[in-house]
């Protein structure tokens, strides 16, 4: 029995509270295979558990829905003690004790080996947000869209999902247009792919029109609502719209009018229950054609568990940009 450090939430006369408390392995929740975890990645939807207490089904709870580290245990014949492996959503940190901790106990149907090409360092630099990026990508990809197709726009461009959105679509040639409320941003934008950034309320839909001027051919839609609206009415002919998040809500109205007349298509991203199949294949694109070339100089910042619930109150109120990270590896380049 093993006693560790990890972040976790109570609900204190209803309402969460956050500390960091000295655990050991037999209170993790149930799984195959005991990690020692080197690096958790730091999602807006972890703020919301942390925070909030939204999206957790018990109390008390380890959020972290992301983790990378090595095998110490496993109960699985697929993974052995030494074995570097992720996961990535499903339920880790809602329901069960997730990558906040030093120690994280993971059903092995969740995991995945490290890909070639990736480190854990970089594995949670990416995590569920880089996830999600390149799913986004490969899906719009998959409906034809190629680098001569037209431009693109990402929306909520400064967070997770649209910095890595920015620089993987950039990487592959793309024209990226960058929506942001925070336009003190623009340089960083620029510097990792966006041709042009403009300010989110260009993109907010608050006349309720259907139909706009044709802007994009494609766009990634981490927003939601009005947001969505807006990209909906001016996308090109034969455009495609792949949205994966809703910072912005969940009420979008719109008409049959743009995807009769200008042949649309609206495509749902879903990275939390992701079948495992498909799951490998993005990951094997994140470490190869997608990995994106500003992925630690520019996109990221490494905090420890002490600075993380400083940081998940930050990204409730939109005062971080592109990734943060917990290490729990200290003085190591590997990983």
């Amino acid at each position: 029995m093993r006693s560790f450090e990890a972040l976790v939430v109570e609900k204190v006369d209803g309402n969460p509270e956050m500390s960091i408390k000295t655990l050991t392995t037999d209170q993790l929740t149930a799984g195959d295979v005991l990690i020692k975890v080197h690096y958790s990645s730091v999602n807006y939807k972890d703020a919301m558990i942390a925070v909030n207490g939204q999206f957790a089904e018990k109390f008390p709870m380890v959020p972290g829905i992301d983790l990378a580290g090595e095998v110490v245990e496993s109960v699985d014949e697929g993974f052995q003690p030494g074995d570097l492996v992720l996961a990535t959503s499903y339920y880790i940190g809602t329901r069960n004790f997730g990558g906040f901790s030093e120690y994280a106990k993971i059903p092995a149907k969740w995991l995945v080996p490290l890909p070639e090409g990736l480190t854990l360092k970089e594995s949670m630099i990416l995590g569920t947000a880089g996830f999600t990026a390149a799913l986004s990508i490969d899906k719009l990809e998959q409906n034809g869209l190629r680098p001569d197709s037209g431009k693109v726009l990402v929306a909520g461009a400064s967070g997770g999902v649209g910095s890595l959105s920015v620089n993987m679509l950039s990487d592959q040639g793309y024209h990226v247009e960058a929506s942001t409320g925070h336009m003190e941003e623009v340089q960083y934008l620029k510097s990792i792919g966006a041709k042009r950034v403009i300010h989110r309320d260009e993109v907010t839909d608050e006349e309720d029109k259907p139909i706009r001027k044709r802007q994009w051919i494609a766009a990634i839609d981490p927003i939601g609502g009005r947001t969505t609206q807006y990209i909906l009415s001016s996308l090109d002919y034969g455009g495609y719209v792949a949205t994966c998040g809703l910072v912005g809500g969940v009420d979008v109205k719109t008409t049959v009018l743009p995807f009769i007349s200008r042949n649309i298509q609206w495509i749902g991203v879903d990275s939390v229950k992701y079948p495992m199949e498909g799951r490998k294949k993005i990951w094997h694109r994140l470490g190869t054609d997608l990995k994106p070339s500003k992925l630690t100089r520019d996109i990221a910042t490494e905090i420890t568990l002490e600075e993380l619930p400083d940081t998940l109150e930050k990204i409730l109120k939109g005062q971080i940009r592109g990734r943060f990270i917990v290490g729990f590896i200290k003085d190591s380049d590997e990983a």
